[in-house]
């Protein structure tokens, strides 16, 4: 356990504590039924395993390669479905958020905002996301090295916001390819940063799919073992019922059938290494 930073919750969910917490959910919200479905599908698997976890899903998908891409409902309605899934079935949710008029609309129903890669470094932004009085969660560019994100951490700090994480999500290399540096995650949480792993965006391969991102997604179990092995706070895995007709980042997404054999995995695994 990282004892080098001061646990905090971001609702019932303890950041910091003796087991790993994890953010599921679908990459986008596709529609509000689906939203649901997986919603409660999720809750079912977190009452078995007995995880503590936040639902994620993204109202709008803002970088998408293609302009033809699917998107999403957009923040109002967007956000309304989340805060409604928060309320009915008592979890914690997220979203990503790219625009400082964002954080403050989204900070009404959104438990923990979330600062895309791309966006990480956007001073204004992070100091809106702060200035809400809500956790916020913070990708690590895919351009930063992980000694980079203590100038993050000192911003949030200065904007007067204790409650961040960071997001460890790949490194590029080359053309159409991330790499995981698992050391990122010991020498982040040597910082003194809450340090979550995403598994799933770890193995995209961006713009690699003729207008669309592609990905290695049978590697995010790999990397999920190995992360929890090397020790982090939080996993961050994207999951869909269907990832094959999925609207969005379908290639990296865990089938919802798979993913309650591999949480109780990842909770032995920490177990055994900690």
């Amino acid at each position: 356990m990282n004892t080098s930073f001061d646990p905090f919750h971001i609702q019932h969910v303890p950041v910091g504590g003796p087991s790993p917490f994890f953010i599921l959910g679908p990459c986008a919200l596709e529609s509000e039924t689906f939203a649901w479905e997986m919603a409660y599908a999720l809750k079912e698997i977190a009452e078995r395993t007995g995880i503590h976890w936040i639902f994620k899903a993204s109202f709008d998908k803002a970088n998408r390669t293609s302009i033809s891409s699917f998107r999403g409902p957009g923040i109002e309605d967007g956000c309304r479905i989340l805060g409604d899934i928060g309320r009915e079935i008592g979890v914690p949710v997220t979203t990503d958020i790219h625009s400082i008029e964002h954080a403050e609309i989204a900070a009404e129903s959104i438990d923990l905002l979330q600062i895309p890669a791309f966006l990480c470094r956007q001073t204004d932004l992070l100091e809106a996301a702060a200035k809400t009085g809500r956790c916020v969660n913070i990708k690590k560019g895919q351009f930063l090295a992980p000694a980079d994100t203590i100038h993050i951490a000192a911003k949030m700090r200065s904007f007067g916001c204790e409650r961040f994480l960071i997001t460890e999500r790949g490194t590029t290399f080359g053309y159409h390819n991330l790499v995981v540096d698992m050391r990122s995650l010991h020498w982040m949480r040597k910082e003194g940063l809450p340090v979550v792993f995403d598994a799933t965006h770890s193995v995209q391969r961006p713009g690699g799919a003729s207008g669309t991102t592609g990905g290695d997604g049978e590697l995010a179990p790999v990397l999920a073992r190995a992360a929890v092995a090397t020790g982090v706070d939080g996993l961050f895995m994207e999951v869909h019922s269907d990832p094959a007709n999925a609207l969005s980042d379908g290639p990296n997404q865990i089938p919802l059938e798979f993913i309650e054999d591999l949480l109780v995995k990842l909770i032995a695994i920490h177990h055994a290494s900690h």
